[in-house]
């Protein structure tokens, strides 16, 4: 019981910091630590193919995606104030999140916790998840790899035309920005 409190405190503290920071690199850093944190939550309840897909994916992958965004995005600090409409937005997410995790931890208390069945646990290998992802589920795998990849491709597409938006506006922040030929 040790390392799952270990495991689910260095997760809910990276995922804190990550949302107190105002640097958005620092934040995508700690975000990665906190799915490094299901990962090792993952090896500890024994789904070594989970964790080592939580790794490949989230850690690998997903990352990386969040790191671009957030270099091609980059905002200054006046983009960043707090305004009356970004605080009202920000209360309906908070007033979305904590119904969200009503409605779940009404679920969960309601459910009975009684171990059906006669206890055995079912043998699958990789290689029968292999065989299930590139067999009956191999065009579902690809549209996950197409969806990410349209994903950041439009947000490059988005920091373009707003970067070049802002230069024609402010034409002193114009030299300071770098420009795609």
């Amino acid at each position: 019981m040790l390392p799952l409190i270990a495991i689910a405190t260095v997760m809910l503290a990276a995922t804190a910091v990550a949302m107190s920071l105002r640097n958005l690199i620092h934040s995508a850093l700690l975000l990665i630590v906190s799915w490094f944190g299901t990962a090792a939550f993952y090896l500890w309840a024994g789904a070594e193919f989970v964790a080592f897909g939580q790794v490949l994916v989230y850690v690998g992958a997903v990352s990386m995606i969040v790191l671009f965004a957030v270099l091609l995005t980059r905002r200054s600090r006046t983009d960043l104030a707090l305004t009356p409409d970004s605080a009202a937005r920000a209360a309906a997410g908070i007033l979305a999140g904590l119904a969200a995790f009503s409605v779940m931890a009404f679920a969960i208390a309601r459910t009975p916790l009684e171990v059906v069945g006669d206890g055995a646990v079912p043998s699958i290998t990789v290689r029968e998840i292999g065989t299930q992802l590139m067999g009956p589920h191999a065009v579902s795998l690809l549209a996950v790899g197409v969806l990410l990849t349209v994903a950041l491709l439009g947000g490059v597409v988005i920091a373009a035309s707003d970067s070049r938006r802002a230069s024609r506006a402010n034409p002193q922040s114009a030299s300071r920005m770098p420009q795609s030929r």
